[in-house]
């Protein structure tokens, strides 16, 4: 399709004005370029520092950050893990990486995160689930306090996946800083990337342990002896590097999402036909992406062909994971919520490098288009 305008406005790309060239440049002057160096010692410090932690350990992805945790807190294969049915299908791919399967249970419409009341129902009916993943959606927390209450009722371990929380909180406390272990990813759409690369975090020494020792081929020393199966996990100092420059700049980039969608929130104040994802008051949004519900799918292709329209990227975002092909046949606790998200949740550009020019034209874009009113019952 073709853009009336010369340039093209992204979805959510790198935010790249920091000192990425100068620490980059350092790791290939001083030879540490692969899964060790002290670039990646000094990300994982920034990242226990943050959250308030004891122990991070760098991961090459956020998918096998998760992978390691589920590991570490003792998931052996066909036990069963429970995953919010509305997130990125990495959550469930990294329970299935462990052996495990996933238990879908939907979200809240108050956030849009793991239900609490359906997390008690699902343990209190299912003994052989082992592990609670809570993802935080999209840049706030889920219900933390209520969920680590039932799991430590239930005596399972609770994982948080803040994988585009980063700089996010929730009643004050860092989100990354929940359950007895929890990952950030830093892949290229995140606030803070590294390129790609992940972290896991704990209080834990012992599960800290077990984590970087399975990411490094479960190799106790320097000879070619093994003792568990492994896996090449670790981040490299390359990325690093980029890592740790995003992270000199992480308040100016979270600051620049704030505003964003504070600009975005203003415009659809008045709107009947879409409405912004709720942000509950129990978090301060990191604001990572900035979604949109309309009325239905075909108002959301609509309105994705009319910012397409205008030389601007935007995306349909997350579908129910157990109405698809890979878990079909997974236990669900669905109150239909996550059903009705599917294919109605468009994300809008929201870089931190956006410009208000550029938002502008977003939002002149989205006043060309109109769709349906939304019902109280779908905006619930």
């Amino acid at each position: 399709m073709t853009s009336h305008h010369p340039t093209r406005i992204p979805l959510s790309v790198p935010d790249l004005r920091g000192r990425e060239l100068e620490l980059l440049t350092r790791c290939i002057e001083d030879n540490w370029v692969s899964s060790a160096g002290p670039e990646v010692l000094a990300l994982e410090q920034s990242l226990a520092q943050l959250t308030g932690r004891r122990f991070a350990v760098a991961t090459v992805n956020g998918t096998a950050a998760i992978h390691l945790a589920l590991l570490s807190v003792g998931i052996l294969p066909g036990d069963k893990v429970i995953v919010p049915d509305w997130t990125f299908a990495a959550t469930a791919n990294a329970v299935a990486h462990a052996g495990a399967i996933p238990v879908f249970v939907d979200v809240n419409p108050t956030d849009w995160a793991l239900s609490p009341d359906l997390v008690r129902q699902a343990l209190s009916d299912d003994a052989t689930i082992k592990a609670v993943i809570a993802v935080d959606p999209v840049g706030h927390a889920a219900d933390m306090d209520a969920l680590a209450a039932i799991c430590a009722t239930a005596g399972v371990p609770l994982i948080e996946d803040a994988a585009g929380a980063i700089g996010a909180s929730y009643k004050g406390r860092p989100c990354g800083s929940f359950g007895s272990v929890s990952t950030f990813s830093f892949n290229g759409n995140k606030t803070v990337t590294a390129g790609g690369g992940g972290m896991v975090l704990t209080d834990d020494e012992e599960v800290a342990r077990r984590v970087r020792h399975r990411s490094t081929q479960a190799r106790p020393g320097t000879d070619y002896i093994h003792d568990a199966v492994g896996y090449n996990y670790r981040m490299t100092n390359l990325n690093a590097a980029v890592g740790l420059a995003q992270m000199e700049r992480l308040s100016e980039m979270v600051a620049s999402k704030r505003a964003i969608a504070g600009r975005y929130d203003e415009a659809l104040r008045d709107r009947t036909d879409m409405a912004a994802m709720p942000r509950p008051d129990h978090s301060e949004s990191s604001c990572w992406l900035y979604n949109v519900r309309v009325a239905d799918e075909a108002g959301a292709h609509a309105l994705v062909s009319t910012l397409a329209q205008e030389g601007i990227e935007s995306r349909i975002f997350w579908r129910s994971l157990s109405a698809q092909a890979p878990w079909a046949g997974c236990r669900t606790y669905l109150s239909g919520l996550s059903h009705s998200l599917s294919g109605v949740v468009v994300s809008l550009p929201c870089s931190s490098s956006l410009t208000d020019e550029q938002q502008s034209r977003v939002l002149n874009a989205i006043a060309l288009w109109q769709g349906a009113p939304i019902t109280r019952e779908k905006a619930a």
